[in-house]
């Protein structure tokens, strides 16, 4: 298995753990760590840019979330705290971990940047999109799935925390089911 199919099962798992745990922290944290696998696929994938912007979107969501559960379980009665999303959550901040490694050993070292791509853009960008400026023609024409890609970063976490936050659908522990 590839490293990539092994991120996307991981992110599979704690997707589905995230839906499936009626502890909004943990469904918070496990949300969280799903970010975290996305941005090592992104890795995977080649596409550093787009690894920063969604380690950026994650860790402004994750705390943005975790203020709001935080305030909203202070004023609820303390109840037993569910232990396995936890527990799931740090196994697989650890395989992330794991596989963050080897990639970050791949990139070239600080101060060594690797000008192949961005010779070529500076030589012929402007005669090949005939575009006068040329960071527009970059970001456009050439890189134009990163930038969908970006936009597609920004959209999932914007419906991740609406799912998390949603008013209608989650149940405590005992509360009878009701049908709307």
């Amino acid at each position: 298995m590839t490293d990539i199919n092994v991120i996307l099962m991981l992110m599979i798992v704690g997707s589905i753990i995230a839906v499936e745990t009626r502890d909004m922290l943990s469904c918070v944290v496990v949300v969280g760590v799903v970010g975290l696998f996305q941005s090592l696929a992104f890795l995977v994938l080649k596409a550093p840019d787009l690894a920063i912007v969604q380690l950026v979107v994650e860790i402004l969501s994750l705390v943005i979330l975790l203020r709001v559960i935080i305030r909203k379980e202070a004023s609820e009665p303390q109840h037993h705290p569910d232990y396995f999303p936890m527990l799931v959550g740090i196994t697989l901040s650890l395989l992330a971990l794991l596989f963050v490694h080897p990639i970050l050993r791949e990139l070239p070292q600080f101060g060594q940047p690797v000008m192949r791509v961005a010779k070529e853009y500076i030589e012929n960008g402007m005669k090949a999109t005939g575009a006068t400026n040329l960071v527009s023609a970059v970001i456009l024409d050439f890189r134009a799935y990163d930038t969908l890609g970006e936009a597609v970063v920004l959209f999932t976490a914007v419906c991740g925390a609406l799912i998390v936050l949603r008013k209608t659908g989650r149940k405590k522990k005992g509360e009878p089911e009701t049908e709307a």
